[in-house]
């Protein structure tokens, strides 16, 4: 009886155990691009929408999603972090992308943009990554919990984003 029970136990943290992971954010230390180390939980204590790009598609997606969100007033408390993924660019050349993501953006624009060079996995999971060529969004409530999360065009989804703020 005792061994049934380990092993339905066992069994049940096994299914469990991945769909609790793709809710927690993941603990990778990002860069902004103005140089500073950015932790998983400097997202917590007020509502965070992380717009990320996974390819050079799905990054250009980010500005649009970015200029979106800071023109609609319902997001006005709302703290936007455009978070690019570079973990599959040769690490030669991450300087150079970062140059040119850094142009036309204000200090405090830097400020917020992260970028990320590890675990592009566990952040493929955290978004689900279902296609590069999209931006992908993930809309946390103050405690960090999961919202909303897509991806597509701000056009098509801001909307829902915004449903689900309120």
């Amino acid at each position: 009886m005792l061994r049934s029970i380990r092993r339905f136990f066992c069994a049940a943290l096994v299914m469990v155990t991945p769909a609790c992971l793709a809710q927690s954010l993941p603990a990778t230390a990002g860069e902004t691009l103005s140089g500073k180390v950015v932790l998983a939980d400097a997202v917590c204590g007020h509502t965070t929408i992380l717009v990320a790009g996974f390819s050079r598609e799905g990054g250009a997606g980010t500005g649009d999603w970015v200029k979106t969100i800071h023109a609609d007033p319902a997001f006005a408390k709302a703290t936007v972090y455009p978070v690019a993924m570079l973990a599959g660019a040769p690490a030669f050349i991450r300087g150079m992308i970062r140059s040119g993501m850094t142009k036309g953006l204000s200090a405090a624009e830097q400020d917020r943009f992260v970028v990320l060079t590890e675990d592009e996995k566990l952040w493929r999971t955290y978004f689900g990554v279902t296609t590069d060529k999209e931006p992908c969004v993930v809309l946390l409530d103050s405690q960090g919990k999961v919202l909303w999360r897509g991806h597509g065009t701000s056009a098509n989804l801001e909307p829902q984003v915004r449903v689900a703020l309120h």
